[in-house]
């Protein structure tokens, strides 16, 4: 009999040379592995289980080398017949739960836990990438083996990495039925800030514009004819922008800083290696006025799908010229004349989405804590520590029970 935790005597062929913090995990399901990015190199699995997503392993190779301060680990998991079924990434922070709690509740508590600010400071190990929406790292057909064993494996990587606290974060309600044994073992499923999604059933901007109500149609066209009385905007699509990395990388920085919530910052590498590294999915979308960059929407197109994964604006002219609402218009313009055929963008700034007729993409956080009585509490307080739950722009989407 093996003791949970310990390692086994085999070492499987197809991992002989794999570099493990530590010894083997012993898991009922089998066998797990904590290693680096550079451990990974030349195992296969690596790359396969990743086929077929829109965020492949090398997008996580490039949040590994350009984003920090995180920890990042990978947990390669076997079976108990040794072959790898699952790589899944992630990372190590320690983090303040009561960041998403609105400034007036959160002022409060902070009050309440000054005496003991340790309360409200966790070391949490975070299940998926530092960017973007999570995913296991399987076959489709593996995802429920990946799950299990994955829920096996994290209590005791949690140990060994001194964090406390486990965190699966991001998950699109998609994956609710995979991952419904972290709920059946004390995990608290709670929502993330989601994102949106529209169905893209027309052949251009103006086609789409007629899905809206007259209220959303006169308003877009009042702010559209507004901008046009000023210098005209030019529109580009680039694979890459490395090149222009000084005068597009403060449009970021400037809508970054406005954002009441920062959980990392994403750097001018991260964005000349998406285009470097990964060309034939990025698209970013540059808008120019009198021969300046005043914004840009960095993309991701896969599969007659199109993802908005960052924006920059130049707010000196961002006001005037409702520069918000003609990303939105020409870069929906430009998805659907291209065979796009649904159109996601981001958490936050819900009031525009809104109004231009998105629906939401529910985000699932699932959290649990290494002590029972901590976690006992934490199943309680969770649901009201998430930004989610504070944001009165949610209820008001036609889909919102979804969340």
């Amino acid at each position: 009999m093996t003791v949970p935790g310990t390692s086994r005597v085999r070492t499987p062929s197809s991992i002989r040379r794999l570099r493990s913090w530590g010894p083997p995990l012993a898991i009922p399901s089998g066998t797990a592995y904590l290693c680096d990015r550079l451990s990974l190199q030349g195992l296969e699995e690596w790359k396969r289980v990743w086929t077929g997503m829109r965020r492949d392993s090398r997008y996580y190779e490039i949040l590994d080398s350009t984003i920090p301060p995180f920890q990042y680990h990978y947990l390669v998991l076997e079976d108990a017949a040794g072959r790898v079924r699952a790589v899944q990434p992630f990372f190590v922070s320690v983090q303040d739960v009561l960041q998403g709690l609105p400034e007036r509740t959160r002022r409060i508590a902070t009050l309440l836990t000054r005496m003991a600010p340790g309360l409200a400071r966790f070391r949490i190990l975070w299940v998926g990438p530092t960017v973007g929406e999570a995913a296991l790292g399987a076959e489709a057909r593996d995802h429920l083996w990946c799950a299990r064993a994955l829920g096996e494996a994290l209590p005791l990587v949690s140990r060994r990495l001194r964090a406390p606290m486990i965190v699966l974060k991001d998950f699109p309600a998609e994956w609710r039925f995979a991952l419904q044994t972290f709920v059946e073992n004390g995990y608290a499923r709670i929502p993330s800030m989601p994102s949106v999604v529209m169905d893209l059933k027309c052949r251009n901007f103006d086609e789409y514009l007629k899905g809206l109500s007259s209220k959303a149609r006169g308003d877009l066209r009042r702010k559209f004819r507004e901008a046009d009385r000023l210098p005209p905007l030019t529109v580009e699509v680039v694979n890459d922008i490395s090149d222009r990395m000084a005068e597009l990388y403060p449009l970021y920085l400037q809508v970054h800083q406005h954002s009441k919530f920062r959980f990392e910052t994403l750097t001018p590498e991260y964005f000349g290696r998406l285009g470097r590294e990964m060309p034939e999915r990025s698209r970013f979308f540059i808008w120019s006025q009198e021969g300046r960059a005043v914004a840009f929407d960095a993309c991701t197109l896969f599969q007659e799908e199109l993802w908005a994964d960052a924006i920059g604006l130049d707010y000196r002219v961002a006001l005037d010229l409702h520069l918000y609402f003609i990303v939105k218009r020409d870069v929906i313009d430009w998805a659907c004349r291209n065979g796009v055929r649904r159109y996601h963008s981001g958490s936050l700034n819900y009031d525009p989405k809104l109004r231009m007729g998105f629906q939401l993409e529910p985000l699932d956080l699932y959290v649990w804590h290494r002590n029972r009585l901590t976690n006992g509490i934490l199943q309680r307080v969770a649901p009201w520590l998430t930004p989610a739950r504070h944001e009165p722009l949610l209820r008001k989407f036609s889909n919102a029970v979804d969340l």
